[in-house]
């Protein structure tokens, strides 16, 4: 059923078709954060396990506030492997090694690669797709994100 909000039906649309991106982005992203919890090694391997953990459990929970919010907009969320790989825009193929430096140079990478596609778009949502309520939730995904990148700078020295 299509909600009735007062946005336009193809406005919504394509508010879900980005948001279904960020999605996967985001899903890509959460596997990524796992794996580098799973194979870290390093000196101080206890200390980046948990960080890592920390951060897919932040993920987890961006993952389906997301999901949320396209359902809101009366669109379904993709929730296959295949979906996912087809929507985004990271790859899930790793480059460096097991090491903790490793992983969150590939990590950051991502974050900040997802932080500038979120910023892009927020004025969009607002002026053009007339969806204040998108653009500020892109927003504080922005802001999320951003912490989550510097706390991940703070770990290179």
């Amino acid at each position: 059923m299509t909600p009735h909000i007062g946005i336009k039906e193809e406005n919504l649309s394509q508010i879900a078709q980005f948001l279904n991106t960020v999605l996967a982005d985001e899903f890509i992203l959460y596997v990524k954060t796992r794996r580098a919890h799973w194979n870290v090694e390093s000196p101080d391997f206890y200390d980046k396990h948990r960080f890592f953990e920390a951060q897919y459990e932040q993920l987890d929970e961006i993952l389906d506030d997301v999901a949320e919010r396209v359902r809101m907009l009366g669109h379904y969320a993709p929730s296959t492997l295949k979906e996912f790989l087809a929507l985004t825009h990271l790859s899930e193929r790793l480059h460096e090694n097991n090491d903790g430096l490793g992983f969150i140079r590939e990590l950051l990478a991502d974050h900040e690669s997802l932080i500038i596609r979120l910023r892009e778009n927020i004025n969009r949502f607002a002026e053009e797709l007339k969806d204040l309520g998108t653009s500020d939730f892109i927003t504080g995904l922005m802001e999320t994100h951003e912490k989550m990148a510097w706390m991940l700078r703070a770990h290179r020295r």
